[in-house]
C-alpha cells in the first residue's frame, strides 16, 4: 500500500478498522454509532452507481451540449473489453509494459501485434486506441532489459529514454503498432517521458521512418504523455511541433514532479494532489495552447477517475478522460451532472486557490472537491 505510516503495521490483530479509499484514511477504534454511519454511507453509494451504470452507455454531455469523451486506461485484451461493458468510447491509455512484463525475453514484434490488434478488434470501428510505448525504468525495472543502477531512477533512465537508448527495441514496437493501424479503432501513438524539444522530435523521426518502412496508409496520431512540467511550461512550442495530435496528460507523474514529492512516501504522499493549483493551471494553460492549434488534450492519470474532479477538468477544457474501468459509469455522470460556465466557473476558482484541502463550504479555502 503506497503512502502509509509504518504504524499501521502496529495495530492489533482483529482490530476493527474502516479503510476510506475515497479519502485516503484509515480509521480505527471507532464507535458503533460511527460504524452504522459509514454503512448508511455505503448503501447511499451502492445505490448512486446502480444509477449510474444504468445509464453507463449513454454519451458523456454536459446539459448544455459540450461532449467529452470517457474512455478506459488498459493493459490488454480483457480489459478493452471489459471497458467496452462498462461504457468506454474507446482506449485512452494501453499500457503497452504488461506485453513485456511477466517474461524472460522482450516480446518479439509478432507478438506485440497480435496484442495490439486484439485491443483494436475489441472496440468500435472509429472508436481511439491510444498505445502509449514502453514505459519502464523508475519503479517498472524488466529482468532482461537492464537498466544501471541510478541514484534518482525517476529521473533517470525511464520512459521514452529507453527506446532512445535503445532505438531497436522502441522500433520492433512501432512496427508492430502500425501492423494494427488498419483493424478498426483510430490508432494513436503516445510516447512517455518526453521532456525537451529534442526528445520529440528524436522520437517523432524515428516513428515517421518506421511508418515509411511499413508503407501502411492508415491514419496514426502521435502524442505526447504529458507528466513532466517542461512540456507543460512549453505547451505553446510542443503544440506547434509537427506531426503532435494531443497531449494526455499523466497527473501522477506531473503532480509528483511539480511539487517535488514522492506519492509514496508516507510522510508526503496526502500532500500529492493532482488537484493542487499548480498543477491544474498546467493542464489548463496546456489545454489552451493546444486548443489554438485545432488539437486536443486528454487526461490518463488517476485523477480522471475521480467524479469529484471531473468538472473541474472539464472546465479546464480537457477533451478526454481516461479512466480505470470501474470509474466509467460514475465520470460519464459526473459529466453530465453541470453545464460547461459552472465547470469554467469552478475551475478558475480551483486554479486560484492557494491549496487544494478539502474543507467546509464557509473556508476561504474551499475549492471543489468534496466527499461523496
Amino acid at each position: 500500500m503506497a503512502g502509509i505510516e509504518a504504524r499501521a503495521l502496529d495495530l492489533p490483530d482483529g482490530s476493527r478498522v474502516v479503510l476510506d479509499g475515497t479519502n485516503g484514511s484509515l480509521r480505527i477504534n471507532l464507535s458503533d454509532g460511527q460504524i452504522a454511519e459509514i454503512a448508511a454511507r455505503q448503501r447511499r453509494i451502492a445505490e448512486r452507481r446502480a444509477r449510474e451504470e444504468a445509464a453507463k452507455d449513454e454519451p458523456a454531455v454536459t446539459p448544455d451540449g459540450h461532449r467529452v469523451k470517457v474512455v478506459a486506461n488498459i493493459g490488454g485484451v480483457d480489459d478493452a473489453v471489459e471497458g467496452k461493458a462498462m461504457g468506454a468510447e474507446g482506449v485512452g491509455l494501453l499500457r503497452s509494459e504488461f506485453v513485456f512484463m511477466g517474461r524472460t525475453t522482450a516480446p518479439t514484434e509478432a507478438e506485440q501485434a497480435e496484442v495490439y490488434a486484439d485491443c483494436a478488434r475489441a472496440l468500435s470501428p472509429g472508436d481511439p486506441l491510444v498505445i502509449r510505448t514502453l514505459d519502464v525504468g523508475g519503479d517498472k525495472p524488466l529482468a532482461y532489459l537492464p537498466i544501471p543502477a541510478e541514484e534518482n531512477p525517476f529521473l533517470g533512465i525511464r520512459g521514452v529514454r529507453v527506446g532512445l537508448e535503445r532505438p531497436e527495441l522502441l522500433r520492433t514496437q512501432l512496427r508492430a503498432i502500425l501492423a494494427a493501424a488498419d483493424k478498426g479503432a483510430e490508432l494513436c501513438v503516445m510516447f512517455p517521458m518526453i521532456a525537451t524539444i529534442a526528445d520529440w522530435r528524436t522520437s517523432r523521426a524515428m516513428f515517421d521512418e518506421v511508418r515509411a518502412e511499413s508503407q501502411t496508409t492508415a491514419k496514426v496520431s502521435l502524442g505526447i504523455m504529458m507528466e513532466v512540467p517542461s512540456v507543460a511550461v512549453m505547451a505553446r512550442q510542443f503544440a506547434a511541433e509537427e506531426g503532435c495530435d494531443f497531449f494526455s496528460v499523466g497527473t501522477n507523474d506531473l503532480t509528483s514532479y511539480t511539487l517535488a514529492m514522492d506519492r509514496g512516501h508516507p510522510k508526503l504522499a496526502a500532500q500529492v494532489d493532482p488537484c493542487n493549483p499548480a498543477v491544474l493551471t498546467l493542464i489548463g494553460n496546456a489545454a489552451e495552447a493546444l486548443h489554438e492549434r485545432g488539437k486536443w488534450l486528454g487526461v490518463c492519470g488517476g485523477v480522471a477517475s475521480d467524479p469529484q474532479a471531473v468538472p473541474i477538468l472539464v472546465g479546464l477544457g480537457v477533451d478526454e478522460l481516461s479512466c480505470s474501468n470501474p470509474a466509467i459509469p460514475s465520470v460519464k455522470a459526473a459529466v453530465r451532472a453541470r453545464p460547461l460556465d459552472e465547470c469554467r466557473e469552478l475551475a478558475a476558482k480551483a486554479v486560484a486557490c492557494s491549496t487544494p484541502r478539502k474543507s467546509e463550504p464557509s473556508s476561504p479555502d474551499r475549492c471543489v472537491r468534496r466527499s461523496p
